[in-house]
């Protein structure tokens, strides 16, 4: 949107006690109504930027932020708002564009700074941030906007009944990072309201037209519609090569969603059940729903024989290498993606270590991971490789590509010159 038709936003609104939920599903159903109209095919620019800020909304929600995300909520509801004005769409009395005016009254003067709008990148297939996440990352020291990246350098207020691991898993990096971004005692008990800075900014492994695509190295899952980035939760993994008998491994390939169920009841794999009875524990064949259900409340089911996209009931488990091979997701933020996801989506499970990007202003982002699952990728080898193939070996900083690949870090970092 132009800067003089976004001025009006400026001004917040203030919602009465109780109406926080209320406002979230107003600007889910805003935007849905918005993109039913068709406006999306007239306007794609404009419809990016109502979609950055709903991301932007949805990543500060996911992080118990709920100032900042109620600030973003309302300024996608008035983005809706510019837009009906301007256009002849006709929402339902019940869309979110249409709020009464007793249900919000003008905040005192706030600017809300316009945030940029991502390029659309180009759709890749490869082989090989409401629950969305915005297609944007800040570091520490500069700006990046790019529709290649996810995730942000920011800071995470810790909520009562926070640990360092929960924390860890609720932004989708390592414990090791937080202790040593904040400089914490390994053992270190956090305390409601402290300010814990983190960094979880990945560059999107590989894109679809419509699915989902899950990289094992970096523990996350991408979600897309309609060419576009919608939703970017880290996930837990399977654990690994156990032993010659047992590997749990979470395997790479192409698959569909084949069902989806609430409640689910767990029928345990007879692998599973052979793990169980040579640990010496009682052998279950089946847990009925409720909360000892290790499936939590939502279970997706996929083409690949025995791996489910499901929530979870051990929630600090998520961004690690932690499951039977089946896909954990957060249940704080499972309810939506089960929602969203339809039966027969496509998706793929990858395994890429190693990721290159140049966003749209000329910076050169690396990022590695450690090879988990020991398939002989050589991250020296493999980042060099990719900074040959897209010709950016005059681009870039050496010495930084090598800090990058020894620390492995899994976070995108610069190495620009």
């Amino acid at each position: 949107m132009g800067a003089a038709r976004l001025a009006p936003l400026a001004a917040l609104l203030l919602l009465p006690p109780g109406a926080w939920a209320d406002t979230r599903q107003d600007a889910l159903r805003a935007v849905s109504h918005l993109r039913a109209s068709g406006f999306g095919q007239q306007m794609p620019d404009e419809m990016t930027s109502v979609d950055a800020t709903l991301s932007l909304a949805e990543q500060h929600y996911r992080m118990h932020e709920r100032d900042k995300a109620e600030r973003y909520y309302l300024l996608t509801i008035q983005k809706v708002r510019v837009i009906q004005e301007t256009l002849p769409l006709a929402p339902p009395p019940e869309a979110a564009g249409n709020i009464p005016p007793q249900k919000a009254s003008a905040a005192p003067p706030e600017t809300v700074p316009a945030e940029p709008v991502p390029a659309p990148a180009p759709e890749q297939r490869t082989a090989s941030q409401d629950i969305p996440v915005p297609p944007q990352a800040a570091p520490s020291h500069e700006e990046f906007t790019s529709a290649k990246v996810v995730g942000s350098a920011s800071v995470y207020t810790v909520v009562k009944g926070d640990t360092l691991r929960l924390v860890a898993a609720k932004l989708g990096v390592s414990r090791q990072h937080l202790i040593a971004t904040n400089r914490l005692e390994a053992k270190a008990v956090l305390k409601a309201g402290q300010k814990l800075k983190y960094n979880n900014r990945k560059i999107i492994p590989q894109r679809m037209r419509e699915g989902i695509v899950v990289n094992i190295p970096d523990r996350t899952l991408y979600y897309f519609r309609q060419g576009k980035l919608v939703t970017s939760l880290p996930v837990a993994v399977g654990t690994g090569k156990k032993s010659d008998k047992f590997d749990w491994q979470t395997p790479v390939g192409k698959f569909r969603v084949t069902g989806k169920q609430k409640d689910p009841t767990w029928h345990v794999p007879v692998s599973i059940r052979s793990e169980m009875e040579e640990e010496g524990k009682e052998v279950i064949t089946s847990i009925p729903p409720g909360p000892g259900n290790p499936l939590g409340r939502y279970a997706i089911k996929t083409s690949i024989p025995g791996i489910l996209i499901h929530s979870t009931i051990k929630p600090w488990s998520i961004y690690g290498f932690a499951s039977h091979g089946c896909i954990r997701v957060s249940p704080l933020q499972m309810e939506g993606f089960f929602n969203e996801v339809r039966v027969n989506t496509p998706g793929e499970i990858i395994y890429k270590p190693v990721k290159v990007a140049v966003t749209e202003q000329g910076r050169i982002l690396l990022e590695v991971h450690q090879d988990v699952y020991k398939k002989g990728v050589k991250p020296d080898v493999e980042a060099w490789n990719l900074i040959r193939k897209y010709r950016l070996a005059e681009r870039i900083d050496r010495d930084k590509v090598e800090a990058v690949i020894r620390q492995r870090s899994g976070i995108a970092e610069d190495i620009s010159l």
